[in-house]
This record gives structure tokens, C-alpha cells and sequence, in this order.
């Protein structure tokens, strides 16, 4: 699952799924939870029982700690949901009761939003439905009481990427930018994200996808490199090469491949 851009789409707006899956998103997230005000709760569950859901859009419930959660989870099994993402997730405990209600073919992208569920991510990504964490950064810099600036979350950040590779996961995705049209900051905010290890990140507006896209990208002068490097090494037809007075051994080929692959078209 090679997710860069997961695009939230309000549940009470469903003149905006189409829309939403036409464009260059990997994935769409229907959201049942803070896009949706409490009235329209009920008719934006209805609307994704009527949805098609394929296996590129997750559902976004409401808390396991609210009220809403129970009736969310009675909407999915309706509609047949197998992919969720679950907001303020804290405990494993949390995971087993969405996989109770919806199967065991569930996948929950657990949302890392508080203190509680960052001291857990570990063990929350190590479960068995789970293929990567995603970082609700807004909430969790409320929750904490800090800013949300790069700064004040650089810590959280990369104990999601710590704790998604001792559980053997994929990388995290990173939570939101509030600007839509400032392409320059929301490549900046993306670019920091991809140097601290993420995947990919959260986006809220169609138009703030090729700037994380293209953040996400390698650039013309990864990709020469990395094809230099590759090319070296075949060439010389053993795991280490030289180039440009440099020694390329075994960590430095697998970065270079990595990079050529993340630049396919056809990486997921």
C-alpha cells in the first residue's frame, strides 16, 4: 500500500466523492468525524452507505471514547467499509473492537492524535490490522498544549517513524497543512516530513496535491544520481563501485534504488 497524498472529503458533501476520486489522490478518507457538524452526522452515514467504496477510500469514524462511534461502526458494516481510520487512537484495545464489528479483513489506519497514543504507537502499529500510523498534528498540538510548527513536533514526528519500523510497518503519513494555496509552504511542510522518514501526509483541499506530491518526488538530480549509482554497479558487477572519488558500498545502492523507485509512476 504506497499511499503519498490521503485526501479528507466531508461525508455530508457526497457531490464531492466523485470529484475527489477523479483526482490524483492515492487515497480518499470520507470523513464521519470534525468535517461533519453534529446534525448532519446521520445523513453523511448514509451517504457513504449509498457510496461505492473501492480500495482506495478509507472511512474516518468518530472517537471510540464518543457516543458516535458505535453508530458509525453500524453505518460500515452496512456499507460493506473495509478500510478505517480512526481518530484519537490510543490503545490496541480500540483496534480489536473496530476488527469485532467489521472482520477480521479490516484495515485501520490508527490517528495519532494525543500524548497517550504516541506512548503507544508502537504497539498500535505492531496490530494486525494495521499497515502504517497517520499523524493527526493539529489535535496532538492541542493536546499537548504546544504550537504547531515544525519545531515543537519534530519529537512526535519521528517517534512515529521510530516506532512504524520496529513494528516492521510502512512509514507514517503525516498529518495536515492549514494553508491551501501557498504551494511554497505546503512543499515546505511535506519536505520536512519526507527527511524525517514519512510516507506521505494528510491533505484537505484538492489543491494542495502536487505541492506534496512534488515534495515528495525525487528531484532531477536524485534521480541522475541514484541512476549513476545503480548503473555503476552494474557495470562493475559486484555490491561496491567508485564513483566520482567516492566508494559506493551496499547502504548507499540500497538509497539510490530506493530512490528510482519512489520515482516510477508505477511504485504502489
Amino acid at each position: 500500500m504506497a499511499l503519498t497524498t490521503m485526501l479528507f472529503v466531508p461525508a455530508d458533501r457526497p457531490e464531492r466523492f466523485e470529484k475527489a476520486a477523479a483526482s490524483t489522490a492515492d487515497a480518499i478518507v470520507l470523513d464521519l468525524e470534525d468535517a461533519v457538524s453534529p446534525e448532519n452526522k446521520e445523513i453523511a452515514r448514509a451517504n457513504i452507505v449509498k457510496a461505492i467504496l473501492d480500495k482506495r477510500t478509507f472511512v474516518r469514524v468518530n472517537p471510540v471514547q464518543t457516543d458516535l462511534f458505535h453508530d458509525d461502526l453500524v453505518a460500515l458494516a452496512r456499507a460493506g467499509c473495509l478500510n478505517i481510520m480512526l481518530p484519537k487512537a490510543e490503545t490496541t484495545w480500540e483496534l480489536e473492537s473496530v476488527a469485532a464489528a467489521l472482520g477480521e479483513d479490516i484495515t485501520v489506519i490508527p490517528l495519532i492524535e494525543t500524548a497517550v497514543g504516541l506512548d503507544n504507537a508502537r504497539e498500535l502499529a505492531a496490530h494486525r490490522t494495521v499497515p502504517f500510523l497517520a499523524f493527526g498534528s493539529l489535535d496532538f498540538a492541542l493536546d499537548m498544549g504546544c504550537e504547531h510548527t515544525q519545531d515543537a513536533l519534530r519529537f512526535a514526528r519521528q517517534t512515529l517513524v521510530f516506532a512504524s519500523r520496529l513494528a516492521q510497518k510502512a512509514a507514517p503519513i503525516d498529518g495536515v497543512t492549514v494553508a491551501i494555496d501557498d504551494y511554497d509552504h505546503i512543499k515546505a511542510d511535506a519536505i520536512e516530513a519526507r527527511h524525517l522518514g514519512f510516507a506521505g501526509k494528510l491533505v484537505i483541499h484538492p489543491k494542495q496535491l502536487a505541492a506534496v506530491a512534488d515534495a515528495f518526488r525525487p528531484s532531477d538530480a536524485e534521480v541522475a544520481w541514484a541512476t549513476q549509482v545503480v548503473e555503476a554497479v552494474a557495470a562493475n558487477g559486484t555490491q561496491a563501485a567508485k564513483i566520482n572519488g567516492q566508494m559506493i558500498d551496499k547502504p548507499v545502492i540500497s538509497r539510490a534504488e530506493r530512490i528510482l523507485l519512489r520515482s516510477s509512476p508505477n511504485r504502489g
